[in-house]
């Protein structure tokens, strides 16, 4: 969800409650668009950290102290100068923007009680920290903004501070039902787009939200609503702004697994299906929200090379297998070729010289056929050149046949290494992927490389009825659990014919209760390809059923005999011991 205006409101009334009043202590600057604030106040010590960064911004009160450079750059000293010391004497949400207003009271060089204003701008890649006198006249701020960069405003000092206007939307805490009915339904849009498009603060995940709760498809056209439902909408959108208005906000975090998938300060009931974890603090949702978001987004940088190299080498792969397919198909001819061959040699004795065809019963299909013909050749000589033509499409067939398997065998191999990238979580778990694109000479090894420590672990959980179950990361990993770490007996659960992880459940003996057979599919589901599916097929059976054919890929396996179950692949609420 979009840094909102609702989960700016949630910000500001927050802050309201725990940091007015508070005195700055300390300013620092820990990246270029980046300010922590350490406050103090008769309730103890709290820290405030913001950004303006256009791809993360943020701000939230958090615990955490960040290093920071030796020499202060010339914003951080710009506030030092003014506001050190100075006390937070207000803070304010200027309608639902995404804006944050601290006033500071403070001394200046001559004693005297003066004001600054710090303007916290949480618009995407419009966002920005703006420092300005009580009037509104800008004294600096963390990004400059000449004419050059925007012909809408300019952020420089000794411009004076203004909000844009460049949407003309309306500020939905003064809303009342006549003019949501002008402005939403008079818009020839989605239901959805009508209103985040006509109201500041209110993103596309609220909308929807908004129209969710009315019960109604977000996609269809305002046009398309009856007076029923028109109403029916404009009390969920009041409902929810009510809501705003009262500070009755639920700030939460919202789960798919393990990732997190969202997160906002109000309860979202079209993601009643997800597990939803709920906090006491909207400061606490956003660095923890953004801590793993950060997590997730971190891995996939680093293995981005990994990534190239294996899509590469995949649409490669899958490019010589459709060729390969369309040869095969053109090698279906060379059982014609053959008859043609047999045929001629059983009835061309009666061919007349120079002919160009030959009529002849089919005695495979008793069917008559024209057989064509080089007139300038016998028809043994004919024949011949039939049969030469068979000989050649036989041969190309049988070496297809085996290059084909070839090439499907690496394009799953390769897809199985692009699954252990999507379940990566560190960097540790990227240095066996490595190895096995640098064993399969995906990856050339350089002289004097030694093999890397290898610290990644299988994934560990424990079912609902206490039995312990093991996911690999990769394909060395799902060699390990399969055929080194597991016991005839144990349990081992795989997705049907896609890649993905080898689940393992130790049995100690016991028999398995149906639900954890249930959990144990779920796994096996969501660290697969096809976890983002509404529903997955499992194969399961016990592991001394497992073979692993020789000289196969890492990860490959054989099995004959199994047991099948359909699951919905959410592991929510099975518990994760270790990564």
């Amino acid at each position: 969800m979009a840094f909102d205006g609702i989960v700016v409101a949630n910000l500001v009334h927050e802050l309201n409650k725990h940091i007015i009043n508070s005195r700055i202590s300390k300013i620092a600057q820990p990246e270029n668009d980046e300010l922590l604030f350490t406050l103090k106040s008769s309730a103890g010590q709290r820290r405030l950290a913001m950004s303006a960064s256009a791809s993360l911004p943020f701000l939230y009160l958090t615990d955490k102290n960040k290093p920071s450079p030796l020499t202060a750059p010339n914003f951080c000293m710009v506030l030092r100068k003014h506001i050190a010391n100075g006390k937070i004497i207000g803070i304010t949400q200027p309608g639902l923007e995404r804006i944050i207003q601290f006033e500071i009271e403070h001394l200046d060089d001559l004693g005297d009680l003066c004001k600054k204003i710090l303007i916290v701008e949480l618009m995407g890649k419009h966002s920005n920290i703006i420092f300005c006198k009580e009037d509104g006249t800008i004294i600096d701020s963390i990004k400059h903004v000449s004419a050059q960069i925007s012909s809408v405003r300019e952020v420089l000092p000794g411009r004076t501070y203004f909000i844009p206007e460049t949407t003309h939307k309306e500020n939905p805490l003064t809303a009342g039902e006549t003019s949501f009915y002008t402005a939403v339904y008079s818009k020839p849009e989605s239901v959805n787009k009508a209103i985040y498009t006509s109201y500041t603060g209110i993103s596309p995940a609220i909308a929807n939200e908004i129209c969710f709760r009315a019960g109604i498809d977000g996609d269809f056209p305002t046009g398309s609503l009856n007076e029923d439902e028109k109403l029916h909408l404009y009390h969920n959108f009041d409902w929810l702004i009510s809501d705003i208005r009262e500070a009755e906000f639920t700030p939460n975090i919202v789960y798919k697994g393990k990732e997190p998938v969202d997160f906002s300060a109000l309860h979202c009931r079209e993601y009643d299906d997800y597990e939803r974890k709920d906090f006491s603090s909207i400061s606490e949702v956003l660095e923890t929200y953004y801590a793993s978001k950060n997590t997730y987004t971190r891995i996939r940088q680093k293995s981005s090379d990994l990534r190239k190299i294996v899509s590469t080498a995949l649409e490669r792969n899958r490019k010589k297998y459709a060729l390969q397919q369309k040869q095969l198909k053109d090698t279906e001819k060379k059982e014609k070729y053959r008859v043609y061959g047999e045929l001629l040699n059983t009835y061309g004795y009666g061919l007349e010289e120079g002919a160009k065809e030959l009529s002849a019963l089919n005695y495979y299909t008793n069917e008559n056929i024209t057989i064509p013909l080089d007139a300038t050749l016998s028809a043994s000589e004919n024949a011949k050149k039939y049969f030469d033509r068979y000989g050649k499409l036989k041969r190309t067939y049988e070496a297809l046949i085996t290059r084909i398997e070839e090439t499907k065998d690496e394009i799953d191999h390769l897809e199985s290494i692009s699954t252990s990238l999507d379940i990566a979580l560190s960097e540790d778990d990227l240095v066996q992927i490595k190895e096995e694109l640098i064993e399969f000479g995906y990856i050339k090894k350089r002289r004097g490389d030694k093999k890397a420590k290898v610290k990644s672990k299988p994934f560990h959980y424990v079912s609902s009825d206490g039995f312990h179950m093991y996911v690999g990361k990769n394909n060395y990993q799902n060699d390990e659990l399969t055929f080194k770490f597991a016991t005839g007996n144990d349990w081992w659960f795989h997705a049907k014919g896609m890649p993905g992880s080898h689940v393992i459940v130790k049995t100690e003996g016991e028999e398995l209760p149906d639900r954890t057979f249930e959990e144990a599919g779920k796994l096996a589901g969501f660290y697969s390809k096809g976890r983002d599916s509404d529903k997955v097929e499992i194969d399961y059976l016990q592991k001394k059923n497992v073979k692993k054919p020789n000289k196969s890929a890492p990860g490959f396996v054989v099995y004959y005999t199994n047991y099948s179950l359909t699951i919905h692949p959410d592991i929510t609420g099975i518990e994760l011991i270790s990564q």
